[in-house]
């Protein structure tokens, strides 16, 4: 046998066994719970007006993720502009969504 061949009887094609498991993980991603996320998230995005949009965008930018790149004052905005957005409020909307499909946690309940 030459050196690098494998020792199948067939013949396997590794770009049809890649395209396969890559088919098999969009299957698995949970289409209705990405669905609900976005429309909620949406909500909130929408619940800020555009100049409100366009700054925040603005800042997230000029942070580079990291809001100690940003004076006081453009922190203290970004903040303000996050608690409208109300972080807090999505997680609770989404809470049961990724809880869902979970089995039960803990310690099972001995049996009388």
């Amino acid at each position: 046998m030459p050196p690098g061949a494998s020792a199948t009887i067939a013949a396997v094609s590794r770009r049809d066994s890649a395209s396969r498991s890559k088919l098999d993980r969009l299957r698995a991603v949970p289409w209705l719970a990405l669905a609900q996320a976005s429309v909620a998230i949406g909500r909130r995005w929408r619940s800020l007006s555009a100049k409100e949009r366009a700054r925040l965008a603005r800042l997230a930018r000029e942070s580079r993720g990291r809001p100690g790149n940003l004076s006081p004052r453009q922190r203290l905005e970004l903040r303000r502009l996050v608690r409208k957005l109300d972080l807090r409020g999505i997680a609770r909307e989404l809470g049961p969504l990724a809880c869902r499909g979970r089995g039960r946690r803990g310690r099972s309940r001995a049996r009388k």
